[in-house]
């Protein structure tokens, strides 16, 4: 009986140890609510071509004209070519030196907002740009989920970038994206009162 006894209670030791031990997955919420524009990186943490992977598979859920996906990707993870990418994205740099991925976002020209050749409305191209910024978003949050943190950066040199990654003219440069863990917790800063932005009719 004793031996049954040291035997159940090993049992609940081993799997209050195993409870412990294994993360759950953020609820959406934590992964908004934690996300941030994250400005300074740990030097002693690396992300994985595999975990980027992972992370731009999710991208492709994200809704996009007519399932256009004209966003596509340009991923810096060797030093060479993120020290390259670091020269071109001008005052930004300092703030993501350590950020171990950075990631060019484009998105191919004369897609969205397109059927065939014919502009459907006004926006045309803009359609582009507003579904790689969705793309961006499923982007920064699954990276949240997966325990990364970025920085979308709009300061960088187009021009450069396309010939240091070979990205032809029909896909038009948006944003670097810096991907890695936050060195410390930024606050969060103030949001706008809810009815500025928002009326109900």
């Amino acid at each position: 009986m004793r031996k049954i006894s040291l035997i159940l209670l090993s049992a609940i030791a081993v799997a209050a140890c195993v409870r412990n031990t294994v993360q759950t997955a953020p609820s959406f919420d934590e992964v908004l609510s934690s996300r941030r524009s994250v400005r300074s990186y740990d030097p002693a943490k690396t992300v994985s071509e595999a975990e980027v992977r992972e992370l731009l598979l999710a991208v492709q859920d994200a809704p996009s004209w007519a399932n256009r996906e004209p966003a596509k990707y340009y991923v810096a993870i060797s030093s060479e070519k993120r020290n390259e990418l670091l020269g071109m994205i001008g005052g930004n740099k300092d703030r993501v030196s350590e950020a171990p991925v950075l990631i060019v976002s484009t998105f191919e020209k004369g897609k969205s907002g397109f059927f065939g050749d014919r502009q459907t409305n006004e926006i045309g191209d803009g359609w582009g740009a507003y579904d790689t910024g969705l793309s961006n978003a499923y982007l920064v949050l699954k990276a949240r989920a997966m325990g990364f943190d970025t920085l979308i950066m709009g300061m960088r040199d187009s021009e450069a970038i396309r010939s240091g990654f070979g990205i032809p003219e029909s896909e038009t440069v948006m944003a670097v994206i810096a991907l890695g863990y936050r060195a410390q917790d930024p606050k969060r800063p103030e949001r706008r009162p809810l009815e500025e932005i928002v009326k109900f009719f």
